[in-house]
């Protein structure tokens, strides 16, 4: 195969990995973009604020030490969406129905169906696992946004380096003579015709 027509194949091959990793890296920050808007606007129209800064709620150990780096903020994003279900909500639903789930509460109600007490149980149990989840789910959300925009800058930087290496390709092509080949196999030089 001669060495010009290698080279272009190969200089062609990386702009077209280019165009394929600059689309790739495009959709990746729309999604990006996307998720950290949606998450953003759903938690924005919840409202929930953390406790304020020095409040009897961020004094427990339990909630404290993960909770007052947010003191008095509202709830915008997925990391303070997991912070709040797991450190705040995820406390108080535990200390509920001494650590028991609305599953467990819920059989134990069916069986004493007239218990005040554990239907009370019951239904703080399902709106506090119920926000939980909820909140969680932003988390998910949120988090693979930030997945989407890792990749996104890895598909941009690899998309720089195979433009780089396509126009040294193309650069490299001036250089070629035009009979020169490419794998072809050596000759032995070892052989050598007899003298008579």
């Amino acid at each position: 195969m001669r060495r010009k027509t290698f080279d272009i194949i190969l200089a062609s091959g990386g702009l077209v990995v280019t165009v394929v990793l600059v689309v790739a890296g495009s959709l990746l920050m729309w999604g990006y973009h996307f998720a950290n808007s949606n998450v953003h606007d759903q938690l924005a129209q919840q409202q929930i604020f953390f406790p304020a800064k020095g409040s009897p709620a961020l004094a427990s150990k339990e909630i404290g030490p993960y909770l007052n780096k947010y003191a008095g903020q509202e709830l915008l994003t997925g990391q303070q969406a997991k912070a709040y279900a797991d450190h705040f909500i995820g406390v108080h639903v535990q200390s509920i129905a001494g650590g028991k789930t609305y599953a467990q509460v819920s059989t134990a109600l069916q069986a004493d169906p007239t218990n005040a007490t554990l239907k009370a149980q019951q239904q703080s149990l399902f709106q506090g696992q119920t926000l939980r989840g909820l909140l969680l789910e932003a988390y998910a959300f949120w988090q693979m946004g930030q997945i989407a925009f890792v990749a996104a800058i890895a598909s941009f930087v690899l998309a720089i380096v195979m433009l780089a290496l396509s126009v040294l390709g193309f650069w490299h092509l001036s250089k070629v003579g035009e009979t020169e080949e490419v794998f072809v196999a050596e000759k032995q030089s070892s052989l050598k015709p007899a003298m008579a």
